[in-house]
């Protein structure tokens, strides 16, 4: 099944939390930081929202840093991605 955004809606799928810190001692699941690292799985069309045009500045492929608590979590196909906003998106790891 795919997915497709609509508006200024980009669909995330969240990278995983360090296992391990660079020195190679392992963190229990509770000590692990909560990723704000995802990758782009899709991009809606922009358009104008809200009497606003929105231009689409990311891509699929893309990681990117996304705010705290951003979105709505929802299961495809087993695996869980978050739908946020363009706006929600902080930055672009390159």
């Amino acid at each position: 099944m795919t997915i497709k955004p609509l508006g200024d809606k980009v669909v995330i799928k969240k990278l995983k939390a360090e296992e391990t810190t660079k020195s190679g001692i392992i963190l229990a699941s509770a000590a692990q930081e909560k990723p704000q690292v995802a990758e782009i799985i899709a991009v809606g069309p922009g358009g104008v929202i809200d009497g606003n045009e929105i231009k689409m500045e990311v891509t699929v492929g893309q990681k990117v840093i996304i705010r705290d608590y951003a979105g709505t979590t929802v299961k495809l196909d087993g695996e869980e991605v978050i739908i946020v906003r363009q706006e929600d998106i902080l930055a672009i790891v390159e």
